[in-house]
């Protein structure tokens, strides 16, 4: 594995797809065609076209979704069955990439998720060069929500406003934004990540998209949704 940061490296990052094959929500969801193409191909030229990304890599249970992968042309890592069940959590699978693949060339890995494909053209190489620039372990994206009132309610069911004082509330422009972490990308350092089996750890930062780009498909009531937006902003039209 890579060490350091050699000029040769900077800037770019190695970028990892997970895709199972099977999906209680929505079945064969990351083959289902989204927008004209399998959902999971989006993602795919979302990374291809990324001018930091250097190699993409598709880890998955599926002959069929790593076939896909092979007909456009990126490395392909066949999963164990026990990090693919639904109780699998993604971090056992990027252990298993980064533990198993001896082709990852960068000091950085992206981590996409299939089920997010409300990308722009440049969310990637922004969140690329920020991680770089300002020396990060680790960093996510993520939504601002200036106009979300926002609460918690604890275990004895009591309310709580929490980006806001109810008994004060002014207007919107006083207001302090929360950041919902979304699944737009994650970057992070692989030896470090083999350490902390965590994909946020150390000097943790964030790059910023537009709230609706934090939807995702989980649920087949996400799918229209998801794919109106997606038609909408024309993010077809910038790959």
């Amino acid at each position: 594995m890579v060490v350091g940061y050699p000029k040769v490296f900077k800037m770019k990052a190695d970028a990892i797809i997970l895709a199972r094959g099977g999906s209680k929500g929505i079945p064969k969801k990351n083959l289902k065609l989204f927008c004209g193409k399998p959902l999971l191909e989006w993602t795919i030229i979302q990374a291809k076209k990324s001018k930091r990304i250097s190699k993409i890599f598709l880890s998955s249970d599926s002959d069929e979704i790593l076939n896909l992968g092979k007909k456009l042309k990126i490395f392909t890592i066949k999963r164990p069955a026990k990090f693919s069940t639904d109780k699998a959590t993604s971090e056992s699978a990027i252990n298993h990439f980064l533990t198993s693949c001896k082709d990852i060339s960068q000091n950085a890995i992206v981590f996409l998720e299939p089920t997010s494909p409300l990308r722009k053209k440049n969310d990637l190489d922004i969140l690329i060069d920020c991680f770089y620039k300002n020396k990060w372990d680790s960093a996510f994206t993520a939504g601002v929500l200036n106009d979300f009132l926002i609460w918690d309610k604890n275990y004895k069911g009591k309310f709580k406003s929490i980006n806001y004082d109810f008994n004060n509330r002014g207007n919107r422009f006083g207001r302090k934004p929360c950041f919902v972490e979304n699944s737009i990308g994650y970057i992070f350092k692989p030896d470090m990540f083999l350490k902390k089996n965590n994909r946020l750890f150390g000097k943790i930062g964030a790059t910023f998209n537009e709230v609706w780009q934090s939807f995702e498909i989980d649920e087949p009531k996400d799918w229209e949704f998801v794919s109106a937006i997606f038609k909408l902003k024309k993010l077809n039209r910038g790959f």
